[in-house]
């Protein structure tokens, strides 16, 4: 079977995907996948203007509406500008990959223990800053990020959405928009829970273990209410630390 592959309008055809991918959960995250590869890997270059929705559709078997959610997903990413009654072009900057985390990296403890390491040099800071900046709404956020993981656990689940709440909370106590956006683009599937132990029964031990997880957290909280930058970066450098070393345990094991 022959390689997909997008016609340049000298009818050269010009291979963007060039292997066989994950399957895609809808055809548009399929075609921005094709396309950001073919940017990333140099085989559209910077300032190219992109085929036509005509030959992108005949090529990959798409809808001209799939094909416009694909190219609007690509600017909205910064990848692609599009020039009305002209077409789409690969921006000048496209070539320099977005940071992000994605779900094959996450799939065994080495991949997580190494993002727990970046979490430590990133989240620490973050909470130094948050101690310095945050607002009475910022502390309000935060602590009913803690009382939601409290009530989670307490029926029965795995608090992950109130764990990772708390600690886009604290990104954005730092009034620094990087630092949030950072989260955001990391996901909920950090929290190491999410995705080693997605099921697990909550027995005696697991409920002493998210308690202890969020016992933690409540001193990070603490120590940004008091204004206390320093303890704050040691109790978010301890929360995490402790993480990263249960997992190095459980990959000794």
């Amino acid at each position: 079977m022959d390689e997909p592959a997008l016609v340049k309008s000298d009818g050269q055809r010009l291979a963007v995907w060039p292997r066989a991918p994950r399957a895609p959960r809808t055809l548009a995250l399929g075609l921005v996948q094709a396309l950001a590869d073919g940017i990333h890997e140099g085989r559209l270059a910077r300032g190219a203007k992109l085929p036509t929705e005509a030959q992108i559709m005949g090529e990959f078997g798409v809808s001209r509406t799939v094909v416009r959610e694909a190219i609007g997903r690509l600017a909205a990413a910064g990848l692609v500008a599009t020039r009305h009654g002209v077409g789409s072009f690969v921006s000048a900057a496209a070539d320099a990959a977005p940071f992000r985390v994605a779900s094959a990296q996450l799939e065994t403890l080495r991949d997580v223990i190494a993002l727990l390491e970046l979490r430590i040099g990133i989240e620490t800071e973050a909470a130094g800053l948050a101690a310095q900046r945050r607002s009475a709404h910022n502390l309000a956020v935060m602590r009913a990020a803690l009382d939601a993981f409290a009530q989670a656990v307490d029926a029965g689940g795995d608090a992950v959405a109130a764990d990772f709440q708390f600690h886009c909370e604290v990104a954005r106590a730092t009034h620094n928009e990087h630092f949030a956006r950072l989260m955001a683009t990391l996901g909920a599937g950090v929290i190491p829970r999410a995705r080693l132990a997605a099921g697990a029964p909550q027995g005696v031990e697991r409920l002493d273990y998210l308690r202890r997880v969020n016992g933690e957290h409540e001193s990070i909280f603490d120590a940004i209410a008091a204004a206390d930058a320093d303890a704050a970066r040691a109790a978010m450098r301890t929360h995490l630390a402790n993480s990263r070393e249960r997992r190095r345990r459980a990959a000794a094991g």
